[in-house]
């Protein structure tokens, strides 16, 4: 089985910066797309960042200049290097990969959340 632990989130104030990290274990051949969505209460998830396997980027407009998704291959580990934040940007933030299992097992795994609030 596989697991994406988070790591990285809390409380900043506006203007700050966090950086979340998840690391991928188990049962792990390789890792294609990794992504990072948000969800903050009363509203739809959304996409925020991804990155291929190849390493191309995509951001939202929202958060486009700001936060940076990297990946870590060797390390299994993709991070989320968020500067300039605001106030919106308060939400629960889920790592996403895409993972072929050593069972042959291509499947997509979700971190449990990790809470970013942004406030004076």
């Amino acid at each position: 089985q596989v697991q994406l632990v988070e790591s990285g989130g809390g409380l900043v104030q506006p203007g700050g910066s966090l950086r979340l990290s998840c690391a991928a274990s188990g049962s792990i051949f390789s890792i294609n797309n990794m992504a990072w969505y948000r969800q903050a209460p009363g509203k739809e998830r959304e996409l925020v960042a991804a990155i291929t396997g190849r390493g191309s980027t995509g951001y939202a407009d929202s958060v486009k200049g700001r936060f940076t998704i990297s990946r870590d291959n060797a390390e299994n580990t993709q991070y989320l290097q968020m500067n300039s934040l605001k106030p919106e940007d308060t939400s629960v933030y889920y790592c996403n990969a895409d993972v072929l299992t050593t069972g042959h097992r291509y499947s997509t795994f979700w971190g449990q959340g990790t809470q970013v609030t942004v406030s004076s």
